[in-house]
């Protein structure tokens, strides 16, 4: 299951007990996101010298990238306060009213899983965020009277990993909209050689480029394996993290040299064993490997497609000629038709 996978992408306890002293404070000390990050850091300077609040800002992608830290990076580059919620967490118009009326001016507020938003809130952030004002209903009946209340000019950033989810009206008040991508493997070493550094970890160019190679693109995977690795290093080496060592403790891990795990190895052999290397529906792909159908689409799927070992077809899910290769299996010449057909 998802909550048992350390691959996955999503933010596990230990990963909150590590973050603040792994996490970079500043856009110089942020690795990777190199385009975002330029931009990001010209909308600041901008918005600093004119005396401003920051447009609004929507960052987008895959879990794990770095949102929640960029977020924390902008206000601290613009010297302000941060406030920290979640989609979810916002249940009522006045759980976000409460919210937005504690903010000072040019404070930065940071909504994490914004497509989860509750519709009527979802009706009060738009004057918000256009107008800096609340438009609160007092009283009930013929008796109920508007009441518009000022509010400090703000800046709101929205974090998801899926952006279709979110409504036009919602998504066309986002001054800056950005996307961020998998990271290559040589930020990836970057971010490792850094991370094991703060925590005080011998490691040498090799080693830190094997756990790159396995993080998935993920910063949050990659010091989360740094971590795990670490631990074999202090019991089954002499505390210094070599190639060797960190081939050692990801194969006992279960994660091969691509990044996959258990479960991504599964979906793959399940689409060639039982369907003949697809296509497959969705609901019927999780019902083969017992898991749910959210997590194989937005945790599995987006990595195997990256890498070129799944295909998503009109008809279904398909295994590449590539997938067969890395699972050790001999692709059948039907396999290799139907993909160049779909494809």
């Amino acid at each position: 299951m998802e909550d048992g996978r350390i691959v996955t992408g999503e933010c596990l306890p230990e990963d909150w007990e590590n973050n603040s002293f792994i996490r970079p404070q500043s856009l110089d000390d942020y690795i990777g996101q190199e385009s975002v990050k330029a931009k990001i850091g010209i909308y600041v300077e901008a918005a600093k010298n004119r005396g401003e609040a920051l447009d609004h800002v929507l960052l987008y992608g895959p879990p794990g990238l770095g949102k929640t830290t960029l977020a924390n990076i902008i206000a601290n580059e613009l010297h302000v306060n941060i406030k920290i919620t979640s989609g979810p967490a916002i249940e009522r118009p006045g759980d976000l009213a409460a919210i937005l009326t504690n903010l000072q001016e040019h404070d930065v507020l940071f909504i994490d899983e914004i497509h989860r938003i509750n519709r009527a809130v979802e009706e009060v952030l738009y004057p918000a965020m256009e107008d800096y004002a609340l438009d609160i209903i007092i009283g009930k009946g013929p008796s109920a009277r508007s009441l518009r209340v000022d509010l400090p000019r703000f800046t709101l950033i929205g974090a998801t990993t899926r952006a279709g989810l979110l409504t036009s009206p919602l998504r066309d008040r986002f001054g800056v909209i950005e996307r961020l991508e998998f990271y290559k493997v040589e930020e990836l070493k970057r971010i490792i050689k850094r991370s094991a550094e703060i925590l005080a970890v011998p490691i040498d160019e090799a080693g830190a480029l094997e756990i790159a190679r396995r993080s998935r693109g993920t910063p949050r995977i990659a010091n989360r394996l740094l971590r795990r690795v670490r631990d074999f290093a202090q019991v089954k080496g002499e505390g210094h993290i070599d190639l060797e060592l960190a081939k050692l403790a990801l194969n006992y891990l279960d994660i091969d040299n691509e990044g996959l795990d258990k479960l991504d190895r599964a979906v793959l052999t399940t689409i060639i064993r039982m369907f003949n290397g697809g296509p497959v529906g969705l609901e019927t792909l999780a019902a083969s490997v017992n898991e749910d159908s959210n997590t194989l689409e937005d945790v599995c799927e987006p990595y195997l497609l990256q890498q070129g070992f799944l295909s998503r077809t009109p008809r279904g899910r398909i295994c590449t000629p590539l997938a067969y290769q890395h699972l050790g299996i001999e692709t059948p010449k039907k396999a290799q038709q139907l993909f160049e057909e779909e494809s």
